[in-house]
């Protein structure tokens, strides 16, 4: 299920924002998404170009939010929750068939990456040029992601038998890598994707190899 589809379920089409009597958090939010991308952020975002493509005064924005920087943590929360159960569900498929966990984790993230509702891009974006409380919210995200797959990592290594050294350092790696090469792929164009794929997902059976091995060899 696409993530924003849940802001905004019965969004007209239409390029001009109609006035509205009321608003929601959800639409808020919806309006932020839909101005951030690949070269704008959430943090560069003012309260009347949100208000505007709400379709709402100004002033009406204050009774769903303080101020910007609470959306925009509000923002990363979804994100990072919404990117959080499609790579889950990812890395759930892969495990009940013949694919690789590893590949099919990678090709979702791209996926996210390009995928319209830009849940991935506010992630990718704030934590590098947001302000301290935004790099502070994606910090508290990718914990999340961290904390999460280290207990799939555990469960998968004791079903394969190949325990892993060090599950949280191995958890906080591919994360890290990950993430960094996403923000990369934001700049280049979707055709370099299936290479960075390969890339990706060969980095990070490097690290799961590595740490199998030093979970066998710890003095190496």
């Amino acid at each position: 299920m696409n993530p924003a589809a849940e802001l905004h379920p019965n969004a007209a089409a239409t390029d001009t924002p109609v006035r509205k009597a009321s608003i929601s958090r959800e639409d808020l939010l919806a309006a932020a998404l839909k101005l951030v991308g690949p070269h704008r952020s959430v943090s560069s975002l003012s309260l009347r170009e949100v208000a505007r493509e709400a379709g709402i005064a100004p002033n009406s924005f204050y009774r769903q939010f303080r101020d910007m920087d609470e959306l925009a943590i509000a923002l990363i929360d979804l994100a990072g929750r919404s990117l959080r159960q499609i790579i889950g569900h990812a890395r759930q498929r892969a495990a009940s068939s013949d694919r690789s966990v590893i590949r099919l984790s990678v090709e979702t993230f791209m996926e996210q990456l390009r995928a319209d509702d830009k849940m991935l891009h506010v992630l990718l974006r704030e934590g590098a040029v947001g302000s301290d409380a935004f790099k502070q919210a994606v910090e508290r995200e990718l914990n999340y992601f961290e904390e999460e797959l280290k207990v799939d990592l555990i469960r998968l290594a004791a079903a394969s038998r190949a325990p892993l050294h060090e599950p949280a350092l191995v958890s906080k790696a591919i994360t890290r890598l990950v993430f960094t090469m996403g923000a990369a792929a934001m700049d280049l164009p979707p055709e370099k994707d299936p290479q960075l794929i390969e890339q990706i997902s060969q980095m990070l059976r490097m690290i799961i190899t590595g740490s199998r091995v030093l979970a066998r060899h710890p003095g190496v």
